[in-house]
């Protein structure tokens, strides 16, 4: 898979923040036309905080059967420390390094993290997504910002909102599980990316993509560190 990747990373966050805001412009909230999705990868990252050894992984599925048709794995050491809403510099160095190694180029892409639904409206899902030109979605685990509880049915959602701007979705993607929390990261819309998720959420909370990927990640952390 081709990836635009940066010859230089930021060593600030003030450096880092002014990335964000130099791309947030670039972020299309939309499909650019009718949305065929047949190899959807998933992205996540492991680290060991002992030795700063990181894993990152994609998985790609293949979207009728979501069955594995492809996977990657990078490894290295986090290049910037932890500060809230600057998760992608850290992560996205080996993330790229591991789409570059993808036999297979998706069609969409799945972050374990946020797209819109970050304070400056610009999260891991978003800077993937520019940097690849592929359509990204964020699916977060936890919210940030302010949404009320979803319906108890699969398929229940309602807004996030930060600022009084909509900025995702709380998603039940299961009856009696938390909902997951979608946003857009680029070139794709916000009910697209929903559809998206509950088709790669018929057994789990989690999509698929986030689940396989998040099982690569950690056996080849656990492989590089023992």
């Amino acid at each position: 898979m081709r990836v635009t990747a940066p010859t230089d990373w930021p060593t600030t966050a003030d450096e880092a923040m002014a990335i964000q805001d130099a791309l947030r412009h670039l972020v299309i909230a939309a499909d650019p036309h009718p949305p065929q999705f047949r190899a959807i990868a998933g992205l996540d990252s492991a680290y060991d905080d002992e030795t700063g050894t990181t894993a990152a992984a994609a998985v790609v599925l293949d979207s009728a059967t979501l069955d594995p048709v492809d996977s990657a794995i990078a490894h290295g050491a986090v290049g910037f420390p932890y500060v809230p809403g600057l998760l992608s510099f850290r992560e996205l160095p080996l993330t790229l390094a591991a789409l570059e190694k993808l036999r297979t180029t998706p069609d969409l892409l799945v972050c374990d993290g946020y797209g819109l639904a970050h304070p400056r409206r610009f999260g891991l899902a978003c800077h993937v997504g520019i940097l690849t030109g592929t359509p990204t979605i964020g699916v977060a685990k936890t919210p940030w910002g302010d949404y009320r509880e979803p319906g108890p049915e699969r398929g229940a959602g309602s807004d996030i909102t930060m600022d009084g701007e909509v900025v995702g979705r709380a998603l039940r993607t299961r009856r009696g599980a938390k909902p997951v929390f979608v946003s857009v990261g680029h070139l794709i819309d916000l009910d697209t990316a929903c559809t998206q998720v509950l088709a790669l959420t018929p057994r789990y909370r989690q999509p698929e993509t986030t689940r396989q990927a998040d099982h690569l990640c950690r056996a080849a952390l656990r492989a590089a560190t023992t």
